[in-house]
């Protein structure tokens, strides 16, 4: 059932800051909510409390948060704690192909499917922009596979073993910024093009800025690569698909002017399946974007609005003009007042009956600087909450507070563990539903200089379907990393 803004305004007057988000399976008592408070939160009751620019470390509060500290990896790749391990998974230009090529660089967004006899598989982007040529490993041009001959990027689909064996084989090719994408309730792969690059620009031949699907058990559903032209052309970021209404949610991650959150909604009798997205007509079901107002009914013209944990807004959607971009870029069809924006629209997951995404961070282009929130969109109430915010990182070269979120995932032993593309140190961490952090891992791999370190983000995180193996990438040079260790469900006071 819809909301309208004067509905949402008089359930807001009844009930403040005490509405239950059953979707979510919360409730919010005050302005703190699920996943509420981070490293740098901003007003959380922790950051009230001088505890809210490092982790916590529940010192005093008997069972404690997260697995301890952080210890230097010996071999400079991924610190860990005690207890836990790694091991690589792919390497660019170290592993190979089934084909004999090396595995493409640039790894990015990547899920986990069950295969057969303990197999686990696992579909990995490769955010290569541009031609081939200005790539020393782009995706290798499989026949069959390939959509833009020019383009460098694509997906590769790795098969891993308890016992360590693997193999990798091309999933897609030819297309271009394979950056994140999404998983199905049908076991296949959303892979999403964060470029608007058009046919002729940037030395390509085919337009780009498109969701494409990739199938890891059945290689021969992947031949003749066809773009989804019905979820729109865009610098798509992450997809979602809600898997009882079968809708879905994507992000963009765009400025000038900052990006949207959209959702395409299916034509009438139309079920979703293995190859169904391939039959839609490029015009098939209708695209929207989000046009949010506060629980006074008065319109958000961005989400870095929100300085308040469990901030609630009710959400309207307004239809996309041209989806395919002919002339103008999807996001510039809009006048201001139109619709919400907000910065480095990211990554998303499913859960909890609704969406998880990320709003990386906000700078000089947004209203208010932050860096980093995390939203929940409940579909049956019309809702976004606010669950996470990062305050600005005054020195994110010293390691202990967390910004810079992007790829998420719901984990199986509660709340989310985020992968950061910040500045500075990157991290994998996680946070509790009452909103408590931890550190999960870090990035030793120094690409700079012992004076002037670089360090590449970490994406791709999700956890195996038995919930054992935590994958992650560090994307430059490409490692795909499988981390183990004594998982468990984590403490979660309110």
């Amino acid at each position: 059932m819809s909301i309208t803004r004067r509905e949402f305004s008089r359930q807001s007057a009844l009930t403040g800051a005490g509405i239950a988000l059953t979707g979510a399976g919360i409730a919010l008592t005050g302005a703190v909510g699920a996943l509420a408070t981070a490293p740098g939160a901003l007003a959380a009751d922790d950051a009230r409390h001088g505890h809210g620019h490092g982790h916590d470390d529940d010192k005093g509060h008997g069972k404690e948060l997260g697995y301890g500290p952080l210890i230097d990896d010996p071999e400079g790749i991924l610190a860990l704690p005690a207890g836990f391990s790694y091991r690589i998974v792919t390497h660019s230009g170290v592993t190979r192909l089934e084909s004999g090529e090396y595995t493409p660089s640039n790894h990015d967004g990547t899920a986990a499917f069950e295969g057969p006899r303990g197999v686990t598989l696992l579909v990995n982007n490769h955010e290569l922009s541009g031609t081939r040529a200005g790539w020393e490993f782009p995706v290798p041009l499989t026949e069959g596979l390939v959509y833009d001959p020019v383009a460098a990027g694509g997906c590769t689909v790795i098969e891993t073993r308890r016992d360590g064996r693997t193999a990798e084989w091309v999933g897609i090719a030819g297309t271009s910024t394979n950056c994140a994408g999404g998983s199905t309730a049908w076991g296949t792969w959303l892979t999403c093009e964060e470029t608007e690059d058009k046919a002729g620009k940037n030395g390509l031949l085919k337009d780009h800025g498109y969701v494409f699907e990739v199938d890891p058990y059945d290689k021969r559903a992947n031949r003749d690569p066809r773009p989804v032209k019905a979820f729109g052309r865009y610098a798509h970021e992450a997809v979602v698909i809600d898997p009882k209404q079968g809708h879905a949610y994507l992000t963009e991650d765009a400025s000038g002017p900052n990006g949207l959150l959209y959702r395409w909604v299916p034509p009438h009798g139309f079920k979703h399946g293995r190859g169904k997205l391939r039959t839609l007509a490029d015009d098939a079901g209708v695209l929207q974007a989000t046009k949010c107002f506060d629980k006074k009914g008065r319109f958000v013209d961005d989400l870095s609005r929100a300085t308040e944990i469990g901030t609630v807004y009710g959400v309207d959607w307004v239809d996309v003009p041209d989806r395919d971009a002919k002339t103008v870029s999807v996001r510039k069809q809009f006048a201001d007042g139109e619709v919400t924006r907000a910065r480095k629209l990211e990554g998303m997951w499913w859960g909890d009956g609704g969406a998880y995404f990320v709003s990386s961070f906000a700078r000089d282009e947004s209203p208010v600087a932050h860096d980093g929130q995390v939203w929940f969109y409940d579909p049956k109430r019309r809702t976004i909450t606010l669950k996470v915010l990062l305050g600005v990182n005054a020195d994110p070269s010293v390691d202990g507070a967390f910004d810079g979120p992007d790829n998420i995932t719901v984990s199986p032993y509660g709340g989310i563990v985020i992968s950061e593309d910040g500045n500075g140190i990157q991290h994998l961490f996680g946070a509790t539903d009452s909103g408590r952090t931890y550190p999960i891992a870090r990035n030793d791999l120094n690409a700079g200089t012992e004076d002037d370190p670089s360090y590449s983000e970490i994406a791709g995180v999700t956890f195996s379907p038995d919930g054992r193996t935590l994958f992650a990438n560090i994307q430059n040079p490409g490692i795909m990393l499988a981390i183990t260790g004594p998982w468990k469900r984590q403490p979660d006071k309110r």
